[in-house]
């Protein structure tokens, strides 16, 4: 992939870097050591994401970060800066958990599969990325930990996400020790789906996010929603809604060229419709 947007328009080094080709979009977290979630990060990693989703060319989207912490979750030098606030901080507070819920829920809501790479550490917040995406692959080495406990802070943003992600009692456990957890463990707790030697982590990413990419655009999209859409709904209403969209996709121009093509025995060509 070429390096596409890697500077500001000032020169200053952006807190993304952005790689695109073959319908993959890679975006970098690019403030190592702690690739932390600045409100700078946050509102670019939130544009990029949007801007892909609109973006025809754009099938997949792959999270990386570089250095050895994946993310290491809000900046909190940032926010204890504001603690000389007239309100002690809390304006600046809420502004920085609203955006971070509106990141998070971009993410969720982008019509296209994001999937997370994960070399290091996933801390607090960073942990709640990981817990977002659809997709999640670590290295072996690649731990993970809801620490907020530590220091008085309970994770209850990150909870959101890893509670959903992860069994509730290792959920819990994670967040009511705020012990740092293993690849292994990552993958037994339901946070990652795949553990893979460090040499090898962009190149399994890269084959799953084409193998993703080379599906329907709007069968990716339809069921995407769809899946967050019924996971929290009741038995009965979960299969009336699935039903409705099941029978809205067979009505779709691409499940009808891709059945024939199965049935013809030949490889399909998506239009997106």
């Amino acid at each position: 992939m070429a390096d596409v947007v890697s500077l500001k328009a000032d020169g200053a080094p952006s807190p993304l870097i952005v790689e695109a080709a073959d319908g993959i979009l890679r975006l970098t977290l690019n403030s190592p050591p702690a690739n932390a979630l600045s409100i700078a990060m946050m509102e670019t990693l939130k544009a990029e994401i949007l801007r892909a989703g609109a973006d025809k060319a754009v099938r997949v989207i792959i999270l990386a970060a570089r250095g050895k912490v994946f993310c290491a979750g809000h900046d909190l030098k940032e926010m204890t800066a504001h603690r000389a606030d007239a309100d002690r901080g809390k304006a600046f507070f809420e502004k920085t958990f609203a955006l971070c819920a509106e990141l998070m829920l971009t993410i969720t809501h982008c019509p296209k599969p994001v999937i997370a790479e994960i070399e290091g550490l996933a801390t607090a917040a960073g942990c709640q990325l990981v817990a977002t995406c659809d997709l999640a692959i670590c290295t072996d080495a690649a731990t993970f930990c809801t620490p907020g406990v530590n220091i008085g802070l309970f994770c209850s943003t990150p909870m959101v996400a890893v509670s959903r992600a992860a069994h509730r009692k290792q959920a819990m456990e994670m967040l009511l020790t705020g012990e740092t957890i293993d690849a292994s463990n990552a993958k037994d707790f339901g946070l990652v789906n795949r553990i893979v030697p460090k040499e090898y982590l962009r190149q399994v990413v890269d084959k799953y996010a084409a193998v993703i990419a080379s599906k329907s655009p709007l069968t990716l999209k339809i069921g995407k929603e769809a899946f967050y859409r019924q996971i929290d709904m009741p038995l009965e209403e979960a299969y009336a809604y699935s039903g409705r969209v099941m029978t809205e996709n067979m009505l779709a121009r691409d499940a009808e060229e891709g059945i024939a093509a199965f049935l013809g025995k030949r490889h399909p060509e998506w239009t997106g419709e």
